[in-house]
């Protein structure tokens, strides 16, 4: 009896320190943002290039011994990691939070169900919403190749935009500006170039149609008391 709990327990915990790095379900069908995305792009960029991403992170960190590591850590130590782990570890939260703040909801540019509490911290630091969007647009126009615009919550907790190459991000201790992002957009050809081309700005311009103030919100509430930012 006593071999069987052991055997039993010993099975749940190979279980769990085996997990690996999964692909995020999205929240609506691959059609659903034609407003601002095509779904060919939708779903090649979710099921090939995140999926990609996913499935070379978890073999990178097995061949290097650091399965057991959460996410957040990798993240955190990025600049003592192999570039497998960076790049892929990078490449999995990004995509992860770039799909969590879209909406297929139809909408103009106003923000719509932001909270009260993101909308008075907007006009704080950047005076009023559509500074926020003119920042974070050039932003993500300006950023050279492939990378990513944000919108980051600092450890002193107010927002700064800032933008990143490749799959950085400003969780990694290699970037400039570090903090929570909230809202992550996109740069890499891939995410836009089926129906826009070359035409970044048309994208760019399309994907505000796209975000959902409302979880943003809800990210930034949750930013706020995170113990992250004390790490970072």
């Amino acid at each position: 009896m006593r071999l069987l709990l052991f055997l039993f327990v010993l099975s749940i915990t190979i279980s769990i320190k085996s997990q690996e790095f999964s692909l995020p379900v999205l929240r609506f069908e691959y059609d659903q943002y034609e407003q601002g995305i095509d779904e060919k792009t939708m779903r090649i960029h979710h099921s090939k290039h995140h999926q990609g991403y996913v499935n070379k992170l978890n073999k990178a960190v097995r061949v290097e011994g650091l399965q057991n590591i959460p996410l957040i850590d990798l993240l955190l130590k990025a600049s003592e990691m192999p570039g497998s782990v960076r790049n892929n570890s990078g490449g999995h939260y990004n995509h992860t939070l770039f799909w969590e703040v879209l909406t297929p909801t139809l909408s103009d540019v106003t923000p719509g169900k932001i909270s009260v509490e993101l909308s008075k911290q907007i006009e704080n630091d950047f005076e009023s919403f559509e500074v926020l969007r003119s920042e974070l647009t050039n932003a993500a126009a300006k950023r050279f190749g492939s990378g990513w615009a944000w919108l980051v919550v600092m450890p002193d907790k107010t927002l700064k935009v800032t933008s990143t190459p490749n799959q950085d991000n400003p969780i990694m201790d290699v970037s400039e500006v570090r903090g929570i992002p909230i809202l992550g957009i996109d740069v890499w050809e891939h995410a836009y170039y089926l129906r826009y081309q070359n035409k970044r700005g048309d994208y760019l311009s399309a994907i505000w149609s796209l975000l959902d103030w409302g979880l943003i919100s809800e990210k930034y509430k949750d930013a706020l008391k995170d113990p992250l930012l004390k790490r970072i």
